[in-house]
């Protein structure tokens, strides 16, 4: 009567080659990590291109982004532990070069995160030059500094923090003893589950769908804010229907466009997210000579000021048929 797992017949081992194209971590004793050299002045280069739309010249950041740089202090990097993050501080922000311990925490975001509307495009020696020159800024590294995987441990002995993580030996190691003196009641135990964590009906859709936020990278999470919310706990309704993945765009659809390119993560049809609602790009500018070419130029060159403080980062990867195909579809009325 017995029976093989259904299950054992499904998929195949990875390749090595696909392995090696996600094991891309780095590991706090730096394991992982490729070789490479970056200089200050080249992180320079690249952060003003690429960086400091979001985060600033200096990484001050701005209204959406917390800064990355500041708050420590000469006699933070020599002991080891930021004095503003102790009980009794004021400092009114916790940045960045504060709470990070380990340089490969900053190494290894920088490398699979950035920048964010392109994850994963710097090149290594790009990723090396920029993480030098925010440990320029923090003072860490002097200014004609070059970061390398060979020097960077002994740079990691200077990170403001390094002394301020706690290591709790049951959760890393493996021969370490887990919580076990605590006794389990298992009396009067709550037979149904609740949802303890709900928007507001004003507030669930006031930013947008979330669910057209998504970053193209990685699962999609965004509930349809559009909908009412679920009565019940997740799992606990109807099945939901089968989700067909949509192939990238054979034509020019400028929505599809949108959602590729994480467009609407900052901009609502008609709503302000971080950046003005399409149609609101339209009425400011309507009547506009050459709109559409206007239209162009700041998709692909990026704009400042005529929003307010945030500005928006360049759009490279977008050809000039996609960035013209956008144009025209805000031009006809954002529908």
């Amino acid at each position: 009567m017995a029976q093989g797992k259904p299950w054992h017949e499904l998929g195949r081992d990875a390749t090595k080659a696909e392995v090696k194209a996600w094991d891309i971590d780095v590991r706090p004793d730096f394991k992982g990590l490729p070789k490479g050299a970056g200089s200050v002045a080249l992180g320079e280069q690249v952060w003003e291109a690429q960086c400091a739309s979001c985060h600033g010249s200096f990484g001050e950041s701005n209204e959406v982004f917390t800064p990355i740089v500041g708050g420590t202090t000469k006699a933070d990097i020599e002991r080891g532990r930021v004095k503003n993050l102790e009980p009794g501080s004021i400092f009114p922000q916790k940045t960045t070069m504060m709470k990070v311990a380990t340089l490969s925490t900053l190494w290894d975001y920088i490398n699979r995160a950035m920048p964010w509307n392109a994850p994963k495009t710097l090149k290594t020696d790009e990723v090396y030059a920029v993480t030098a020159y925010l440990l320029s800024l923090a003072e860490v590294v002097p200014a004609d500094f070059t970061l390398n995987d060979q020097n960077i441990a002994e740079v990691q002995k200077r990170m403001p923090n390094r002394n301020g993580m706690v290591f709790h030996e049951p959760l890393w190691k493996l021969e370490g003893k887990g919580d076990v003196k605590n006794v389990a009641c298992m009396k009067d135990c709550p037979v149904e589950s609740t949802i303890r964590s709900s928007l507001p009906d004003f507030a669930r859709d006031a930013h947008g769908n979330i669910q057209e936020q998504n970053r193209v990278i990685g699962p999609v999470r965004g509930a349809d804010t559009t909908k009412p919310p679920p009565k019940g706990p997740v799992g606990s309704g109807p099945a939901p229907a089968a989700v067909v993945v949509a192939a990238a765009p054979a034509v020019k659809d400028p929505k599809a466009l949108l959602g590729a390119n994480s467009c609407t993560a900052c901009h609502g049809m008609s709503n302000k997210i971080v950046g003005p609602g399409f149609t609101e790009i339209l009425a400011k500018h309507k009547g506009k000579a050459d709109l559409e070419a206007y239209l162009m130029g700041k998709i692909q060159g990026g704009s400042s000021g005529v929003y307010g403080a945030v500005p928006m980062p360049p759009q490279p990867q977008l050809s000039e048929a996609d960035a013209r195909s956008i144009a025209q579809w805000i031009v006809n009325g954002a529908k």
